[in-house]
């Protein structure tokens, strides 16, 4: 972590281990090929909280270590170690070695980092991340979690790991759990750790897809690259309601996804160079989770990568229009699903690769028992309370280590706080690209909270 133009100061790092002996010491977990596909990649969440400074005022003796070590009992995966099995692939050895923990100073309210367009609140400063080593990972910690307290009490909470042993749906359940046990609740969402049988759509063994996805991450980590930014657009429930209402006559069944995800990808590859052959066709990478899409649905605690990724191409898409592309993004997720049950994954390329990636979290979204999601519904995401009624103002997600030469960028469409139909749209593009986004008059008619300056 780099600290010379930060307001974040380390003041603490402490490894933390499960409250009681684990069940299965000793053992290991292999880890899916859809897993190991995901080689050297990184995953990060951040939850931001009001007053929960009453909480931290000393980690290493507070309640909140209590029930950290308590549900890290539950949760093995974090507290073990990467290691290659007898069979060249990866697995996490159950040691209970533990995970690293970083308590930080941060020299702004809460208020003024999520605000500030200076790049100097960095949102990378507010997670502890070190690149796994690739000659003995045995003593490396792939989960680690950063506490920041900021002026006045309030709290940021980075999670991050290495991508091969937990998707954006296991961090977010495992925090919640954390939340639950600190509240003295029952767990939601307990973990499940048992593989399920979908795997990559591809003719590779397991061992290839970690040796090459490994080398094509190196490859493009030591080449220069353009800087890559991170613009977050916060919608509310009314504007996006309205939106989708407006495309019923096309896409009666719309989701706030289809939408924001159709009206991101046109504006995205309006900034794109104009391609100079005479294939005008566009492609979108969709990022989608399958725990509720197999046959024999998976729960959501299930922990690992449960992501499938498929491609969406468009001719034309001008003479398309924002409205008939909402409806064949809604399409081709639905065939999607058909197609690829019992199938899951995708195919290895597409997985954060060249083109324009766009990660949908609807399923994060928690619905009523009549299953309609009003503005008063919560996410997964935004359920996750440590103190009654002080539930996170805001949750950022972040995928490291892409492939920043050739991709194109990254979209994540995520829950709001608001709920309902509130979304928030996290982007990541060239710096150059993202000056012209925020700038778009397309999206900015939908009246967004823009937060500016993270890069990472």
């Amino acid at each position: 972590m780099t600290m010379s133009k930060s307001k974040v100061t380390v003041h603490s790092t402490l490894t933390v281990v499960s409250s009681e002996p684990i069940i299965d010491s000793g053992k290991s977990h292999p880890l899916t090929v859809l897993d190991q596909a995901m080689g050297l990649r990184t995953l990060s969440m951040i939850y931001y909280y009001k007053d929960l400074g009453n909480l931290l005022g000393s980690f290493e003796l507070d309640p909140l270590r209590e029930s950290l070590c308590k549900v890290l009992t539950l949760y093995p995966n974090m507290t073990g170690r990467l290691a290659k099995g007898q069979d060249g692939n990866w697995e996490i050895r159950y040691n209970d070695a533990g995970v690293r923990v970083i308590m930080t100073n941060v020299d702004a309210t809460l208020h003024e980092w999520l605000t500030s367009e200076n790049e100097s609140n960095n949102e990378a400063l507010l997670i502890a991340w070190e690149d796994m080593p690739l000659d003995d990972p045995k003593t490396w910690s792939p989960f680690r979690i950063q506490i920041n307290i900021f002026k006045g009490g309030d709290v940021a909470i980075g999670l991050s790991c290495s991508h091969m042993v937990a998707d954006p749906t296991s961090l977010a359940s495992f925090f919640k759990s954390w939340t639950e046990t600190q509240r003295h609740l029952p767990i939601t969402n307990p973990p499940f750790f048992t593989t399920p049988t979908p795997q990559l759509n591809a003719n590779s063994s397991p061992s290839h897809y970690a040796t090459t996805t490994t080398t094509a991450t190196l490859s493009s980590s030591s080449t220069q690259t353009k800087k890559r930014v991170t613009a977050t657009f916060k919608f509310s429930n009314s504007v996006i309601k309205k939106c989708v209402s407006q495309v019923h006559n096309i896409c009666p069944n719309a989701t706030p996804f289809d939408f924001l995800s159709a009206l991101f990808w046109t504006r995205v590859t309006h900034l794109k160079p104009h391609k100079k052959n005479q294939d005008q066709t566009h492609s979108l990478s969709i990022c989608t989770d399958f725990r509720r899409l197999m046959k024999t649905p998976l729960p959501t605690g299930y922990f690992g990568n449960a992501l499938h990724f498929s491609m969406l191409s468009v001719k034309d898409m001008d003479s398309v229009g924002l409205e008939g592309i909402t409806s064949l993004v809604h399409k081709h997720l639905e065939v999607a699903e058909l197609e690829n049950e019992g199938n899951f994954g995708g195919v290895q390329s597409l997985m954060y690769g060249c083109e324009l990636t766009c990660v949908c979290m609807e399923h994060m979204m928690v619905s009523d028992s009549s299953g309609n999601n009003d503005a008063d519904d919560e996410s997964l995401m935004y359920s996750a309370v440590f103190s009654k009624n002080e539930k996170p103002v805001h949750v950022s997600c972040h995928v490291g280590n892409m492939n920043e030469n050739n991709g194109e960028g990254l979209i994540m469409v995520m829950p709001s706080l608001e709920g309902g139909h509130a979304r928030n749209v996290m982007v990541t593009l060239p710096e150059e690209e993202l000056a012209e986004l925020i700038k778009d008059e397309a999206i900015l008619q939908l009246e967004p909270t823009i937060m500016l300056a993270s890069c990472w």
